[in-house]
């Protein structure tokens, strides 16, 4: 069987295409750490109060660690769920001190939302009865818009937040 020696390039082309997409997702899995979350904890989306990090109380940021920080949120039509401030109004913003690490826990109640902090590496797909994780480190100082990046419904361009990464 005789190849056109343009056929070969081609053939040659596309095999090291092959091969250096498959090192690059292996140096991504391996070395870097990342990878699909695959065994996330569920959770009744009806009753999310019941587990003990999405109580009300405990919505939004605490620290657990000199430098660590636990982010928890409920995301719902058209909202995200930060907690209450001290005169219980609804927190729209997360502030954190630059270099922090912050694990972000977020579910949802009703239908498939988005997390991301625009600008940052932080970004999910939230789903009904699963509990998404994210942990970062926050190492830029500004202000981060938090946007649903996943169409849910007529009022999904009113889920919004900020983290500030102060110095």
């Amino acid at each position: 069987m005789h190849l056109h020696k343009y056929e070969k390039i081609w053939l040659v082309f596309g095999m090291a295409s092959l091969v250096l997409f498959l090192l690059i997702i292996g140096f991504a899995a391996f070395w870097k750490g990342t990878h699909p979350q695959s065994h996330m904890e569920t959770i009744d989306p009806q009753n999310v109060e019941a587990h003990d990090a999405f109580k009300p109380e405990n919505l939004g940021i605490r620290e657990v660690a000199d430098g660590k920080y636990i982010v928890n949120i409920v995301a719902s039509a058209f909202n995200y769920d930060f907690g209450k401030d001290t005169e219980g109004n609804a927190n729209k913003t997360i502030r954190v001190p630059k270099g922090s690490t912050v694990l972000y826990q977020i579910t949802t109640k009703d239908v498939v939302h988005g997390f991301q902090v625009a600008g940052t590496n932080v970004n999910m797909m939230v789903e009904p009865g699963h509990i998404s994780r994210y942990e970062a480190v926050m190492k830029n100082v500004g202000e981060f818009t938090i946007v649903c990046n996943e169409y849910c419904g007529i009022g999904h361009h009113q889920m919004y937040g900020t983290v500030e990464v102060y110095e």
